[in-house]
Order: C-alpha cells, then structure tokens, then sequence
C-alpha cells in the first residue's frame, strides 16, 4: 500500500483541495508529479452504467453495453442474502474489468410511501431487511477489490424538492427507521464510500449534516471510508468539509477547490481536517488501484444467465387459486381446458425491466416473456393495451376478449409504464394505467383462470384482486425477467420471493398519507416509527398482500421457535431455532421470518418488528433446521431521554412465520435491562410511575397511600357498595395524580412533600 501519509506530506494546498473534487463527471483527480493515480466511478447498483464520454447522472445519455440485473424492490424480495451477495460479486467483476473503481449503490433509502419515484431501487420499507440487504450487496462487490457508494445518506424518502426540502423526524424515528439499513451495512461491510443526500433534516443539508456524518457515521459506527455528495448535493464547501462531506461530484468546480484553500489560509478550516478528507479518498483510491485484476473479463452471456436465474429467485407469487399456476398443470374448471393459452398486454413482448434516471441500464440482452413461452407451447397473444402509456382501444379489448373465451388460461401482463415512476419526481397514485384495470375486469369476467403478471417497481392498486385466479409480482426483474416469468409460469422454477413491502388497499391507507410529499420546502414525518406493516399491523388494519407474504408451488410446515436461553440480559444473545418441513411435493424455498413483540408495555411501539430471517430449500418430505441469534437490539428501542439503545426489563414474545400476518409459533423471552434511564423522583412525578419501580411502590404503599383521602372508606348503600368513588375508581385517579396533588387531596403539606421526594430519590440510589 502506498504511504499515504507521506504523500500528503509532499502535496501543496492546492493539490490537496483539489484532490477533494472530481476530475469530471466520473474520475477523481491524478496528481502526477506525485503518480497518484485517477479513478473512475460509475453509477448502479443492479448494473454498470459506465459512460466513457458525455456524462450525465440522469440515465439520458448512453452507457457501455451492460447487463442489467434486478432493481432493489426485487433483490429484497428474494430475502436471500447469499443470493445479493453473489450478485455483488458478479458485479465487481464486471468493474475490474471495465476499470471502475467504485460502483454508486446500493440505495438503501426506507420506502415511507409507495408513491416515491425512486422506491424501484430502493430495498424495503423494513430498514432491518433493507441492512441485511445491503451489506450482504456491499460485501459480494467489495471481495473484488471494488468500492461501493452506500446511498442516500439520508432521509431521501421523496423525489418532490429533494434537492432542498428539508425531511422533518424527531431522533427516535430517525435512529429506528431511517438509520439502521446504513447503520448494519457499515458495521457488517465497511462500503467505502458513502454518498449523502441532497435534501435538508431538520433544517440543515445532509452534506453539511455534522452530527450525521461525523458524530453518528464515523465517532459512533465506525466508518473508515470518505463520504461523497450526491452529484450536485453540495451547497456550502467548507461547511460540508467541516462536517466531514470529502469528495464532491461532479468534479470541474474549481471555484470550490479555491474555497477550500483560502478558508485554510484564514484559519477557518484546519488542514488537519482537509488532511483527514484526502487521506480516506486516497485510502480508497489506492484500495483498488493497488487490486487491479487485469484478467477479470465482462463475460455478458454468463452475466446474463446469472440475471435471469436471481431474477427467477426474486419474483413472488401473490395469489393461486385452483391451481391456476403452473401452466404446466390442468387448468382446474376452466370451460375449455384444450383451448390454447392466451397472453395479453404488450409488457408481454416489450417488458418493462428497470426504473428510469441514473440507473438505467444500456442492456446487453432482453428477453421477452412471449418468444419464452413459445419455445414451450403455443401461445396466442393480443396487445390489448400499450406498454408506454394509457390509451385504450376498443378493436385491442375485443380482441383479447374473444381469444380470452376459448383459452384455457389467460395471462395478462400489466404494470406500470416508464413514465409512471422514475428518478427525478413522485408518482401521484398508485393506480395502474385505467385501461388495465378495465381490460383486467373484462377478461375475468369471460375466463375464470386469470394470470396477472405485474412489472412495477412499488405496490399498485388491483381493484380486480378478488376476481383473478393468480397474481404474479414480476417487479423489475432485470434484463432477463422476461425468461424468469415463463420459468415461473410453466413451474420450472418454484417462486420462492416474499414482498420486502406492504401493499395497501389504497393510497389512503398509507401511513404517511396527510404528510406527503410536503409542501413549502418541509415534509413532516409525523408517523414516526409507524412505517409500513409496523402501521397496518398495530391498526389491525386489512391490507391488500402483507409485508413478508410469497406463496409456493409447494407447502412447507414451520415450527414453534426454540430458544437457547428463556431468561437472558440485555449484554447476552440468544439463538432461536426453527424446524422447517416441505409437506409438499415439489422442491422448493421458504423464508422463515422472526419477529419481537415488546410486552413490557414501557413506550408506545409496533405491534411486532423484524429481527430476522432464514432462506432454506428443501426437497418434497425434507425437513430442515434454521437459526437466527437475537441481541440487545432486537429488543431495544431508542430512548432519546438517555440518548441510546433501551431494552425494557420484562416479557417479550418471540414469534416466527412466513409473513408479518401468518405467525405459526411463538415463545416468551425475558430480557433484563443493563442500562435502564434513570428514574429521578420530583413533586411532578405521577404515583402511577412509582408503582412500576420496584424501589418506590412500597414507600408508595406505606407512606403515601395513608395520606389520600379518595382512598379512605366510603360510605356503603344498601347492597354494601360504595356509593361514591370505589377502590378500583380511587386507585385509577391515582395513578394520574402526582405527588404534589397530596396536598389538595391528602393530608401533605408542602414540607411533607419534599420529604417524600427525597426519600423516594435516595431510595433509587439518586
């Protein structure tokens, strides 16, 4: 490794400051006389979108011929993180040798709302799946000696004013929601970059963020890499420098090198802090200039092969009925089960693959689901409706109607066009092109045995759910999907993803509902901690398919958890196993997903919250064991009132099943707390409080209790009841009352009551 400290040694001011811009668009700075070498970036994370000339970071001009894997929302829902890994891999790869050195991804950014633009490449509204995601990603590329840009970096939940809104959430919801994913990718992967966002939190710039990229990102999690603005994120250089932004992209702004240097020569910017900014760059730089593999070769066919087959494992099966699916079987009370199969919609021979902006992909290979599928059978196919668009035609219905009738299934290939959802602004429902919708409702009312195949990128609406025999959710599949669909559709391969999301009913449902986009440069974040199934699952509420649901060709059994401790502190772990049997007949993979349920009752959480997750595959009557290892995290909280992690004394339940709705067994766990808040005693303090503490109930009991008058004996009617206020009556009114209210409903006086504050304080050992 070169020695970096002494080449800084050797390099001016200028050079320095310099070396914390880009070149261009994509490379970073050379500085010759010392051989320090240029780099070159390049967009992703599910492809390499290298452009050699006219760059740009919005997908419009041409990139290098690539292949494109699937979007985010797919590869979270394969829940597989040996599977992401392996696609990181492959990725890294392809880098080496294309010669870049650090690939922009993955985004990792919570899907508060399905109507963001840019949900298709982002992983999960869960930020414990989208971290386990992410790092397993990070880990795949990084092996090849490549970086990856861990992004955005954060509370880039919208595309409405992302460039300025300020994302407005109290420290509670930003350390349990939107952190984590960054927070578990960099304490599991070390990505060695981390790109922040454009918008504002709380009023101040993420690249100008302190508390976000110094206090939190490297003071308490550890990050070694340097962090680089968004293309175009940066307002205030010095400012961003000072809070610990060190590359800033694209590079040509020379103006903001010269600021650099005159806020040292002033003495308003250390160059130990500029010093610090270039050696993690050059760290990185030298990380894979010194790893360069001249042999590593772009094999695109076997790249595209690899994209089909992890395309295949991420798609999810919604609905089956009757075993409408596989093709391969008999269509089960289909009025003519001779007839051919029929597909409609023009997703079927032009799929739509990969989101819009700065990710898109110049693809080496398509595959359409038509041509697919008549290499298997014949197949007859109607437009019905556009790919590109919403025009409805009545001469396409009625031709697909027709052929609809004397089919033996009917595959409809739906889905949101490009224009619908794309980097760059936010859909404004989440409704399928209306003659979809109406086409769907046609051809189910002629033909029972209706396949919808959906290409998406977020949850849709399906007013028709209930009157199609299957739903398959495609999402972006990569370059490939359309050969993953047919494998699916005619059961050579067992669909085996789970939604990485909720999907609603209706957009009404969703709990950021009142509260997005924003408007006048603020978005509140008024749900809190209550994003997704953590909503719809504490409101008891109906939903349309829920987070972690994925059906099979197969069935499996899960078992009741067992647990390797029933009593631990909050400093032990403890491992849950699970047993695992294929009860069906064909082989195939289940996710089995844990959950915690806090029953301690101390502050207001979700119903159940996801705190892991096992992919295991298994041949028909085989039965399989998976474990998963709990810590203080999975049951803590963030107390902003000690300022960190907090996991209650008391009872939790452990529940494990294949969705957030369909738990098959649960076990109650009892975590003793290290570190609980400090419970300091004052004339405010409700007697209900000291009832929960041990320390103080029985001074309760025995001191304060003589003093309350609502408590003495009350005068009995006829049948020995209390005619006034009862004892269950007296002891709810106490709960509420602080201690100083005594004074007006016992017998304290104001000496009496500072006695038994302090009396109450020495007895919690304050």
């Amino acid at each position: 490794m070169a020695d970096i400290k002494a080449l800084i040694a050797q390099m001016t001011l200028e050079e320095k400051a310099g070396l914390c811009s880009g070149a261009d668009f994509w490379h970073t700075k050379a500085v010759e006389r010392l051989e320090i070498p240029s780099v070159m970036v390049s967009d992703g994370p599910h492809g390499l979108r290298k452009q050699a000339e006219g760059g740009d970071h919005l997908g419009i001009n041409d990139s290098i011929v690539s292949v494109c894997f699937p979007a985010g929302c797919a590869t979270a829902a394969s829940f597989d993180r040996a599977l992401v890994r392996e696609m990181g891999g492959t990725i890294g790869n392809e880098c080496q040798a294309e010669k870049v050195s650090v690939v922009l991804g993955p985004a990792v950014n919570i899907k508060r709302s399905p109507l963001c633009g840019r949900n298709f490449e982002y992983l999960s509204e869960d930020p414990y799946l989208a971290g386990e995601m992410a790092a397993s990603y990070i880990s795949g590329v990084q092996e090849k000696h490549v970086g990856t840009s861990i992004k955005h970096f954060a509370l880039n939940n919208q595309e409405h004013e992302r460039m300025s809104g300020s994302s407005e959430a109290d420290e509670r919801t930003i350390r349990e929601i939107y952190l984590p994913a960054f927070e578990t990718a960099v304490k599991k992967s070390q990505p060695k970059t981390i790109m922040n966002s454009y918008n504002r939190i709380n009023g101040v710039f993420a690249a100008e963020n302190h508390r976000l990229l110094t206090e939190i990102l490297r003071d308490e999690w550890g990050f070694e890499g340097y962090v680089v603005s968004d293309w175009g994120a940066t307002n205030d250089r010095v400012k961003g420098m000072e809070a610990g932004e060190d590359l800033e992209m694209p590079g040509g702004n020379f103006a903001n090198d010269a600021l650099i240097v005159r806020a040292v020569r002033e003495g308003r910017l250390p160059e130990s802090t500029l010093d610090e900014a270039v050696r993690r760059i050059l760290t990185v730089v030298y990380d894979y200039a010194e790893n360069v593999s001249p042999d590593a070769v772009f094999d695109r066919e076997r790249d595209h092969a690899k994209a089909v087959d992890i395309a295949a494992q991420c798609m999810v099966l919604l609905k089956n009925e009757n075993g409408v699916l596989p093709l391969s079987a008999h269509a089960a009370g289909c009025g003519n089960p001779d007839g051919p199969i029929l597909f409609v919609g023009e997703f079927a021979e032009k799929p739509r693959f990969q989101g819009g902006g700065s990710s898109h992909i110049n693809c080496y290979q398509i595959t359409d689901a038509l041509r697919e599928a008549r290499k298997r059978t014949d197949v007859q196919y109607a437009k019905g409706f556009p790919a590109d668009g919403d025009v409805s035609r009545e001469e396409d219905f009625a031709e697909a109607e027709a052929l609809a009738k004397g089919a033996s299934r009917v595959v409809v290939f739906a889905g949101l066009p490009d224009s619908f959802e794309s980097e760059g602004y936010d859909r404004s429902s989440m409704k399928l092109p209306a003659c979809q919708d109406a086409l769907i409702e046609r051809l189910a009312a002629v033909n029972p045995n209706l396949i919808v195949v959906l290409h998406n990128g977020s949850p849709v609406e399906m007013p028709w759910a209930d009157r199609v025999s299957a739903i398959l959710e495609a999402y972006l599949g990569g370059e490939g999907s359309g050969e993953a669909v047919v494998r699916i559709l005619f059961g050579e391969e067992n669909p085996s993803g789970k939604l990485a999301e909720t999907f609603p009913l209706r957009l009404e449902d969703t709990p950021c509902y009142l509260n997005f986009p924003g408007k006048g440069g603020k978005v509140f974040y008024r749900e809190g901690v209550f994003v997704g199934y953590r909503y719809y699952d504490s409101r008891r509420m109906e939903v349309l398919f829920p987070f972690g649901h994925g059906l099979s060709y197969t069935s499996f059994r899960i078992g009741a958890p067992v647990l390797s401790a029933s009593d631990i502190r909050d400093t032990d772990t403890v491992r849950v196993t699970v047993e695992v049997t294929n009860t069906g007949t064909v082989f195939g993979r289940e996710v089995v997903q844990l959950y915690v349920r806090d029953l301690t009752g101390t502050e207001i959480r979700p119903d159940k919250e996801l705190k892991g997750f096992a992919k295991i595959a298994l041949a028909p009557g085989e039965t399989g064991t998976v474990s998963m290892e709990l810590d203080k995290r999975s049951f803590a909280f963030y107390s902003e009132e000690i300022g960190d992690w907090y996991a209650p004394t008391g009872e939790y339940e452990i529940l494990v099943g294949n969705s957030s709705r369909n738990i098959a067994g649960t076990a109650k766990l009892h975590v003793t707390s290290t570190n609980a808040p400090r419970f300091a005693v004052h004339a405010n303090t409700m007697l209900g409080e000291l009832m929960q503490h041990p320390e103080t109930a029985e001074i309760l009991k025995t001191t304060l209790l003589s003093h309350m008058a609502l408590l003495a004996p009350q005068e009995k009617d006829e049948n020995g009841r209390d005619q006034a206020v009862s004892e269950d009556m007296g002891m709810a009114m106490m709960r509420y009352m602080p201690i100083r209210a005594l004074r007006s409903f016992g017998s304290l006086t104001d000496e009496n009551v500072e006695e038994i504050v302090a009396a109450l304080n020495r007895a919690l050992g304050n």
